[in-house]
């Protein structure tokens, strides 16, 4: 045993063991106590034997340690005890080893210890079938199998583990499993700090609690103050969230959680997915703050709408969300696409708002600025513009354009452009397309008349309370001008250039978002953060 003990120990422990021992004085093994001695030079030829009376046991002292057993063998040439029964090395007030079973070499300071083996400082007890013990480093390690339990709450179990005295640590390795009442930790590699609780892993990593599950690969957790910080492939699933990003803070008692780089926030119950680089979310009051290149995508039925701003808000509980989107706020789904400053989306009224911004330093900002809308051909602005959606079928209802109402459209042969101003726009959709329009007070149009060989009639221009059109494959079908003021339709050569475009005509073809890269186009440049490994 003595022979397998030296090999073991020699291999595990670094040369700079051997350089301390040969600095250290080598001092003798002192027997302080013993209620029986025996010296046979047939049966023990190299050892004394030691053996504890009815009142005390075996006391055995070394370089500040103390080492109490029921019967000891003490081999004085080789500075060497075998103890057995009830053993115990104590060292100081900060570590105490118990087994049934112990080596000990003073002029190593190696210790072996076997047999219900308990590892014991203030903060922790270690329990083991055997353990290795370098008093020089203060590190020991053991390799079938341990159990950790720190301050009666959080237990830890391996298959093999190293510790560190000076640093009140541990390194568990292969099938790490770190119990709390309130969570589990399951690693491959996890650095565990006795004082502190802290834990930090290696390697794949499950964390369960009672309404989560955290994987990552790289990652620490506080089991004091139940926060964590974990980087490499990580994600958090809570019942509602599904969470991912390049690194991920979580904070259990506060229910908060933020992530950075490479974000994806997908709702379960609301289906929708929050992608950015940088999110914060407070799930006790039903919160989510997410910036850079934030983008929200709701994927009811079968078509899915985006939404994005430089940061977005999202509050609310399920069903009755609110999404607000600021600045460079657009929207996208199939056949329409939108940008404004900021967007208001209300789940419980199905209301996306378009809203202007009003502190513009000049026209041409309040003009770009301005909601606009893009359907099939169809430019729409106004001051505001609000979407009305059926929020069940995620298809859009209708639509409301508030102030300063125009319709711009390229004539079929692109020769001009057809036009409709008012106060107020009103459309109703059918199936998801737009069906009919109707432009309320101070109705003003420029539209190109065409014959069913699509050869140009005339111009007309008119004025009128009200105008009402209805839309058939994507073409306007029918255009009715309700108490007409005044009008009149010209030939082309005799209409004149500067009545062709009605007052507020700006048009916007160059800004037409078709992708869901276009909704990128005007955004900040940004770097990513530089996620550090822990170390």
């Amino acid at each position: 045993m003595k022979k397998s003990f030296f090999l073991i120990i020699g291999i595990f422990f670094s040369s700079s063991i051997c350089i301390n021992i040969n600095a250290q004085e080598k001092t003798k093994i002192k027997i302080e106590r013993a209620g029986f001695f025996e010296k046979d030079k047939e049966k023990y030829p190299d050892a004394s034997v030691l053996t504890r009376d009815k009142n005390q046991k075996v006391l055995i002292s070394h370089d500040g340690v103390l080492m109490t057993c029921n019967q000891a063998f003490f081999y004085e040439d080789r500075n060497f005890i075998e103890a057995y029964g009830e053993v115990s090395l104590k060292q100081g007030d900060t570590l105490n080893l118990k087994a049934n079973y112990l080596e000990y070499n003073g002029d190593t300071r190696l210790v072996f210890a076997k047999g219900d083996v308990i590892l014991n400082e203030p903060e922790s007890d270690l329990y083991t079938e055997s353990i290795y013990f370098d008093r020089n480093s203060q590190e020991g390690f053991y390799t079938n199998k341990g159990k950790l339990i720190r301050n009666f709450t959080d237990t830890i179990y391996s298959l093999k583990g190293t510790f560190f005295a000076k640093e009140k640590k541990y390194r568990f390795e292969k099938e790490v499993d770190l119990r709390t009442p309130k969570y589990n930790i399951y690693s491959d590699v996890l650095n565990y700090f006795t004082e502190s609780g802290k834990s930090y892993f290696f390697g794949p990593t499950d964390i369960i609690t009672d309404d989560s599950k955290i994987y990552c690969e790289i990652g620490y957790y506080d089991t004091e103050n139940d926060n964590g910080y974990f980087i490499k492939n990580s994600k958090i699933d809570f019942e509602e969230y599904k969470i991912n990003g390049d690194s991920i803070y979580f904070d259990q008692s506060r229910n908060y959680a933020s992530a950075t780089n490479n974000i994806k926030i997908l709702d379960t119950i609301n289906k929708t997915l929050t992608t950015g680089h940088y999110a914060e979310i407070h799930r006790s009051i039903d919160s989510m703050f997410v910036k850079k290149r934030a983008l929200i995508a709701s994927f009811k039925e079968k078509d899915t709408t985006y939404i994005h701003g430089e940061s977005i808000i999202i509050t609310g509980k399920e069903n009755e969300q609110i999404i607000r989107a600021f600045m460079n706020g657009k929207i996208l789904r199939n056949n329409l696409s939108g940008k404004c400053d900021s967007i208001h989306f209300s789940q419980l009224t199905g209301i996306a708002q378009l809203i202007n911004k009003r502190n513009s330093l000049n026209e041409r900002s309040r003009k770009i600025k301005k909601p606009i809308l893009w359907n099939n051909k169809s430019q729409i602005t106004g001051d505001s513009i609000h979407i009305k959606f059926d929020t069940d079928k995620n298809i859009i209802d209708s639509l409301f354009v508030f102030n300063n109402a125009f319709i711009i459209e390229k004539d079929t042969l692109e020769i001009g452009f057809n036009q409709i101003s008012g106060k107020k726009l009103n459309g109703n959709f059918i199936d998801g397309k737009l069906k009919e329009v109707d432009i309320i007070k101070n109705a003003e149009s420029v539209y190109y008349l065409r014959n069913s060989e699509n050869e140009l009639i005339g111009i007309d221009k008119s004025k009128s309370a009200k105008i009402k059109i209805l839309i058939s494959d994507q073409n306007i079908d029918t255009f009715t001008k309700i108490n007409q003021i005044d009008g009149n339709v010209y030939p082309e050569d005799e209409f004149n250039e500067n009545d062709k475009l009605l007052k507020g005509f700006f048009f916007r073809e160059d800004e037409i978002i078709k992708t869901i890269d276009d909704l990128f186009s005007e955004d900040k440049k940004f770097q990513f953060i530089k996620i550090k490994n822990l170390e």
